[in-house]
């Protein structure tokens, strides 16, 4: 991220400084961000996440995605917004973290539909993944919307972490 900074004395534009960088780069900004994903992997992961991580990781490293994945149906389009979830597509890495977040603690509840429902949801996002990683296509171009990346970290350490543990 870049400022241009103006030098101004009595309204009069001086001169023009060379562009300033910015405290915070968007790259250490994502790592930071992908850290707590990889963190989120790491503590009380729910056995839901890590199969549903497993296949994931196994499917990637062995087909490599290169056959065409199914989009998401209508009615796992209405459980996230259910729970006011973003599509994958429109979703920032940061909403993300807080989404895993929210599905770990709902794996772990005592309401059987609401556990029902989180492993649901950790599904659909590993659908989603699998087909905007198969087509290499994501419907935003927008480099904020990239929370895929998110999911993708935290699956691939929940795999790495636990395979070491277990």
């Amino acid at each position: 991220m870049w400022r241009w900074g103006i030098i101004m004395v009595e309204n009069k534009k001086l001169e023009t400084i060379n562009p300033i960088k910015s405290s915070f780069s968007s790259e250490q900004d994502m790592f930071t961000s992908l850290s707590t994903s990889a963190l989120l992997a790491k503590s009380a992961v729910p056995y839901s996440h890590r199969r549903v991580a497993d296949n994931y990781v196994i499917i990637k490293r062995i087909y490599k995605f290169q056959a065409v994945q199914s989009r998401i149906t209508n009615a796992e389009i209405a459980l996230l917004k259910k729970y006011d979830f973003n599509t994958l597509e429109y979703s920032t890495i940061k909403q993300i973290n807080d989404e895993l977040m929210y599905l770990k603690k709902w794996s772990a509840s005592n309401n059987p539909a609401l556990r029902k429902d989180a492993d649901t949801l950790i599904q659909i996002r590993a659908k989603e993944l699998k087909y905007i990683v198969a087509s290499r296509y994501s419907g935003i171009t927008n480099e904020v919307y990239n929370g895929y990346k998110a999911l993708e970290r935290y699956f691939e350490e929940i795999t790495k972490f636990y395979s070491r543990v277990c």
